[in-house]
């Protein structure tokens, strides 16, 4: 149900200036503004009926993974190029 009334309510918002920077530099060369970009989003929630996107909650494996990388332990030392052969993408 995409509506074309008038608008009148407005959302507000509060986040960090990087974030919030980082948003609208992909929004201007996507040629939005932040405003159009809210508007995308709400309409499409309202046409796949939830959010656009999937949001999980990690596993208890990816979880494991991401204390690892942040510790620091653990971590085998690998170059790009053995990551590239690897997954065949060299």
């Amino acid at each position: 149900m995409l509506e074309n009334y008038s608008k009148t309510d407005s959302v507000r918002a509060r986040m960090s200036p990087s974030v919030k920077q980082a948003a609208e530099e992909v929004f201007n060369k996507l040629g939005l503004g932040h405003t159009e970009a809210i508007r995308l989003f709400y309409q499409q929630v309202i046409l796949n009926q939830g959010l656009p996107f999937e949001i999980k909650i990690p596993n208890a494996e990816t979880l494991r993974a991401m204390e690892q990388t942040k510790s620091r332990k653990n971590l085998n030392k690998t170059t790009l190029e053995e990551l590239r052969k690897e997954f065949g993408i060299a």
